[in-house]
């Protein structure tokens, strides 16, 4: 993390009840792409919280996959059609990218998604209008990816109420230290919205247990030093951070950054995660494609890799 590190390591950075409903198999259809029409009628989705969501998969013995895209690239509605999919390929938690202009934690490959998802216009009512539409149709959580400002910019009690309005049941905002998020902390639980927060492989013991006792829906472990991006490998200190973490708390860790690979997401479900976060190599997937179609169907591709290599 070596831009990260200049800044914070995450969480040091100055700015930064329904019931489950079973999941459709995939099918070629999810693949036709459709401009999205507002459904005024549609109300968001009943979908358990992240909390929820690893709790019944704790029963069950199975790891969470929990893919990241960014929205808007290649445009708002493949974004659509791709969170749809992944959630029928059996994703239990998805992060959705919100584009920004300075995305200090992100590596190149999400860089230039939000560079060019910004470009094609993509705004933040924009997304919540995709959403709205979408989030009904889906039997996972998702869980925003956020950069501060355009929270700040909306009004920290505005932008809570309107994300749960749309059905969002997390939020994951990395440039924004543990010692500033209560206010963002209190909003959120007065909106239902658990607040992920990063604790990394240089985070102090101390300041990882205070971090992790304030998380809430799961507790994101960053892998590696760096920004986000594909790696070869995953450090085996992640084992030691996973049973660290494990001997002061019962929340269940997810592990993000560098996770690119079927061999990866079950070395590190190997280890103890109870989660694994695969971004870059998604989005790159959908980003780089020849086109929109042809993204999404290396994206089911890849998606269904991942599911099978997980218990």
């Amino acid at each position: 993390m070596a831009a990260l590190q200049a800044t914070t390591n995450f969480v040091h950075l100055k700015n930064p009840h329904a019931h489950y409903l079973p999941r459709l198999p995939c099918h070629k259809s999810t693949l036709s792409l459709k401009r999205f029409t507002p459904m005024a009628a549609l109300t968001a989705s009943p979908t358990v919280g992240l909390a929820e969501t690893f709790t019944r998969l704790k029963k069950q013995g199975k790891v969470a996959l929990i893919p990241y895209i960014t929205a808007g690239d290649p445009d708002l509605s493949t974004t659509a059609e791709a969170l749809k999919l992944l959630d029928s390929c059996g994703s239990d938690i998805i992060e959705l990218g919100v584009p920004y202009s300075d995305p200090l934690a992100d590596g190149p490959v999400i860089q230039a998604a939000a560079t060019r998802s910004l470009a094609r216009g993509t705004n933040f009512n924009a997304i919540l209008s995709m959403l709205k539409e979408v989030v009904p149709q889906m039997s996972c959580p998702i869980a925003l990816f956020t950069y501060y400002n355009p929270i700040l910019k909306r009004g920290v009690d505005n932008f809570m109420s309107t994300v749960r309005d749309i059905g969002i049941r997390g939020l994951v905002v990395p440039d924004v230290p543990l010692e500033e998020t209560e206010s963002l902390q209190k909003e959120a639980m007065k909106n239902k919205i658990e607040l992920v927060l990063f604790t990394t492989p240089t985070t102090p013991t101390d300041r990882m247990k205070a971090i992790v006792e304030a998380s809430e829906g799961f507790v994101y472990l960053v892998s590696s030093i760096g920004v986000t991006g594909a790696r070869a490998s995953i450090s085996g200190h992640v084992q030691t951070l996973l049973r660290e973490i494990k001997e002061s708390s019962t929340k269940p860790v997810a592990v993000g950054f560098g996770i690119s690979k079927p061999e990866h997401v079950q070395q590190v479900a190997g280890w103890g995660a109870d989660g694994v976060i695969v971004g870059s190599a998604m989005v790159k997937l959908l980003g780089e494609a020849q086109s929109p179609e042809e993204g999404l169907k290396e994206l089911e591709k890849f998606a269904k890799s991942l599911k099978s290599a997980l218990p």
